[in-house]
């Protein structure tokens, strides 16, 4: 459809008519989620057969025989586990020109992973597949599993304010990279484009400063129903909102606005600060799991904090117990020989030409019927140098925990482990910005140890009578210290993440020099 076209129709028909229509057409979509919901392992077989017929005449498909793998356990057997430094050659190879060599289609699209801050980049492919079919599909499910449990919602009345990376396109050898965020915008679909604010000339801008006063300037104008983004960065525009226009709250400044759609870090620390922005009751929260190498889970129950893997995006899956990750024996398992509140890392073989591909995240399953997970962290963001087996899960839960105990608010944070020397025992080391601090600093250490000691046996024993480790140490970092940090690597905005543990003190070190 045109734009002029889309125009003339907006104007002639009334608006409650475009939302019934629209609200019809997501809503259908609900019948094909059931399906898999009720077969999700006759689903998930489908699409790893489908991936290898359409890739069998690639380099990749040659190389492993895609044509005479007709089940799962051929396909384990035969197809390693790889890393991104083990596909690395044929990524490059296909960013100067050569194609069919992991998919049969063009790759000229590539999202340059911001998932941490290491200096190094990832390039992951994108098909015009995976963008179809995985990223876009995945919007509109979003919106449909939302009208399902909100009937009355209005949220096509007006306009979702999307808040993504703040990296431009660059064009390499043809090919294209950037955030994912931008590619997505850049080939937007005009339903999307017409539904979104702020416009995509200032969505692409690449100087995050600039951007937030355009966006603000922009969005302030429309009548906003949704946001979209990560909530660390859009608690920084929100924030600069209400200090700019003097408002008390969001809703003075977007009356209608009725749910934020949120992802990319966990929302427990933020939740709080949330809630004043937002004094509504009944104001929605949903989250969704996405990354630079497809989309893969989204809340599909209000007031929920589990995420429905979604099984027909092009994606097959695959899990390895994080017990036995990284191990010799390390065994990766099918979606349907999953259990319950078991620490899994993913594995993805996508519509994009990832086979087997290690995206570095961690899950752990709440249901098998439906399969719904929570995300726990990441498989090398986790403190495990004493065997503590401290990951990103239990450090959000107990700050959660210990903030709603003494009345503080937490911004950003980051750890790290501290060595044993000689007879030194070891410990583990904090530097935490806090939007409002705690009244007694030594008491909020007390309490996060002893919540960390409830949450994690592994910490509690090696905790014990100081056995192996001392109390946690915990620097209060000054005001905007994780924001200069993040903006001397130039990694403002978007899809930018603070790296919440580590087993290393290359962080931790360059934070304290900043806080100085």
């Amino acid at each position: 459809m045109s734009k002029r076209l889309h125009s003339k129709i907006s104007k002639k028909m009334p608006i409650p008519i475009v939302n019934s229509i629209a609200s019809w057409l997501l809503k259908k979509r609900f019948h094909q989620i059931e399906l898999f919901l009720k077969y999700p392992a006759e689903v998930q077989e489908e699409v790893l057969q489908q991936l290898l017929e359409i890739a069998e005449d690639t380099e990749i498909g040659r190389k492993y025989e895609f044509q005479s793998i007709a089940n799962y356990t051929t396909f384990r057997s035969r197809v390693p586990i790889v890393s991104y430094e083990d596909i690395q050659p044929i990524i490059e190879r296909t960013r100067r020109g050569e194609q069919n060599l992991f998919w049969p289609t063009s790759i000229k699209w590539f999202a340059k992973s911001s998932g941490t801050t290491d200096a190094k980049s990832k390039f992951i492919p994108v098909s015009s597949e995976s963008l179809e079919d995985c990223h876009y599909k995945s919007a509109k499910d979003l919106l449909c599993l939302y009208l399902n449990n909100n009937e009355n919602s209005q949220l096509f009345l007006g306009k979702s304010l999307r808040l993504g990376g703040s990296k431009e396109l660059y064009e390499d050898n043809g090919s294209f990279f950037g955030d994912l965020s931008a590619i997505l915008i850049d080939n937007m679909p005009l339903w999307a484009e017409f539904s979104s604010t702020p416009s995509s000339k200032v969505s692409l801008m690449s100087e995050w400063e600039s951007k937030l006063k355009a966006i603000i300037h922009e969005s302030t104008q429309e009548n906003v129903t949704s946001l979209a983004g990560v909530p660390s960065w859009m608690l920084v525009l929100l924030n600069q909102i209400i200090e700019e226009t003097g408002k008390d709250h969001i809703f003075q400044v977007w009356e209608n606005l009725e749910v934020y759609f949120h992802g990319g870090v966990n929302f427990n620390p933020y939740k709080e600060q949330y809630r004043k922005l937002f004094p509504r009751k009944n104001f929605r929260y949903y989250e969704i799991y996405n990354a630079s190498e497809g989309f893969f889970a989204i809340q599909d129950r209000n007031n929920s904090d589990e995420l429905l893997l979604m099984l027909d995006y092009g994606i097959f899956y695959e899990f390895i117990p994080m017990t036995d990750f990284g191990t010799d024996g390390q065994q990766a398992i099918p979606l349907w020989e999953v259990q319950i509140q078991t620490n899994y890392a993913i594995i993805i073989t996508t519509n994009a030409g990832l086979w087997r591909y290690q995206i570095g995240d961690t899950v752990r399953f709440t249901s098998t019927d439906p399969y719904r997970i929570k995300v726990t962290g990441r498989t090398k963001h986790h403190i495990n140098v004493f065997g503590e087996e401290l990951i990103i899960e239990n450090a959000e839960e107990a700050l959660k925990r210990v903030c709603q105990k003494t009345g503080a608010e937490i911004k950003d944070y980051t750890a790290g482990p501290i060595f044993m020397k000689g007879t030194e025992k070891g410990a583990h080391e904090w530097i935490i910005e806090f939007r409002r601090p705690p009244e007694d600093t030594d008491y909020f250490i007390e309490m996060f140890d002893n919540a960390l000691k409830a949450l994690n046996s592994d910490y509690e024993a090696k905790r014990y009578n100081n056995i192996t480790l001392k109390m946690p140490i915990v620097h209060v970092a000054r005001q905007q210290l994780f924001y200069d940090w993040l903006k001397s690597k130039d990694k403002l905005g978007g899809q930018h993440k603070i790296p919440r543990l580590s087993n290393k003190r290359d962080y931790i070190e360059e934070l304290l020099h900043m806080n100085k």
